[in-house]
């Protein structure tokens, strides 16, 4: 099946509840109906980052395939990452359904799942059954369970698992349906759990980059924070940014009073804002991965000209399906060679 059929289906998996529709299409990816893009990636988009080579930047943001159960199936979709997770180290059911909410007038979702994964012993299983070479890069999201009092043992254990079978490791500080998480990104506290992490990552015989991902809800005090922490130590780079707990007044969906993350189209300003001010403030010390908003080439482009190299998508993959990823591919092409510009790299805080 190829991934614009795929997608002319998506109306039909919308008519199930948000949650059911997922689990679903988990399942549609694994047994092979959603398709794969068989064109190889236009060379302007390949980019260099983190010490790995991308064919393209468009990655799938973590929260999508949190056990991941269909890393392979995602990666033949055109994506030239995939970051899988978010995974704790004990298996957690997360918060009580309904936790997750369309609100499709907004083009957006609002979830409040609360790191429900499977835990870290099937998590690494899954990942350590795929077959290598993988045709994208592989990132793991790593967050703490609900009842810990010791991230600064559980994020090092976390990516001292991880750090065989995947290309990077993203320390999750910032969802905002775990009670406390956040507290996290605090800069005594970030500073302590990165240490930590650092010095695991010293002993590790394979030494993926480490990377923070930040909530788009801080003061620019926090945010200078958390840059200076990762600065003063061997951070690879940021995920800009998590989902959001404001709600902007244009929201028009009657879910928006829902509690939890929003994600999607409404989140793109403030986040492609956070992520300018980050570029201005690392100076390009760090590496920027554009998260919020991302739906096509359009939205791709301006997160890469306020900083990032590398993008994610997640709720605008959810809505437009597979056929999405080409179509935003191409467009973004497109741009770079009318802005002159001879590749990604050289488009990146363009405009910061």
């Amino acid at each position: 099946m190829r991934p614009a059929l795929a997608s002319a289906l998506m109306p039909f998996v919308r008519g199930l509840d948000p949650e059911g529709a997922h689990e679903l299409s988990l399942r549609a990816l694994n047994w092979g109906l959603a398709g794969r893009e068989r064109r190889p990636d236009d060379p302007i988009l390949a980019v260099q980052a983190l010490g790995l080579s991308f064919s393209n930047p468009l990655g799938l943001a973590a929260g999508f395939d949190k056990n991941a159960v269909a890393v392979l199936p995602l990666m033949r979709l055109g994506f030239g990452f995939v970051e899988a997770g978010t995974a704790t180290l004990r298996p957690q059911v997360g918060n009580p359904r309904p936790r997750v909410f369309r609100l499709e007038e907004d083009r957006a979702v609002i979830n409040r799942l609360g790191f429900n994964n499977a835990g870290l012993e099937a998590y690494t299983a899954n990942l350590a059954a795929l077959p290598r070479p993988l045709p994208a890069v592989l990132g793991a999201n790593v967050g703490i369970n609900k009842d810990s009092t010791t991230p600064e043992r559980d994020y090092p254990e976390l990516y001292r698992r991880a750090a065989a079978l995947v290309d990077y490791v993203t320390v999750n500080v910032s969802s905002p349906n775990t009670p406390g998480l956040r507290d996290l990104q605090g800069e005594a506290r970030l500073a302590a759990i990165l240490d930590a992490v650092l010095a695991a990552r010293a002993e590790m015989p394979r030494r993926p980059p480490v990377l923070v991902k930040i909530a788009p809800d801080l003061s620019e005090a926090a945010m200078e924070a958390i840059v200076g922490t990762c600065l003063d130590r061997d951070i690879a780079g940021l995920i800009v940014s998590n989902t959001t707990i404001a709600r902007p007044d244009t929201l028009r969906s009657p879910q928006k009073r829902e509690a939890g993350g929003l994600s999607g189209r409404p989140l793109f300003q403030a986040s492609t804002e956070l992520l300018r001010r980050v570029h201005r403030l690392s100076r390009g010390r760090l590496t920027l991965i554009g998260a919020g908003g991302v739906e096509n080439g359009e939205t791709a482009y301006a997160k890469i000209k306020a900083g990032a190299s590398l993008v994610q998508t997640y709720a605008a993959f959810a809505y437009g399906g597979p056929a999405m990823i080409p179509r935003l591919k191409r467009d973004l092409a497109a741009r770079l060679r009318r802005d002159g510009f001879p590749n990604l790299a050289a488009a990146v805080g363009a405009e910061a």
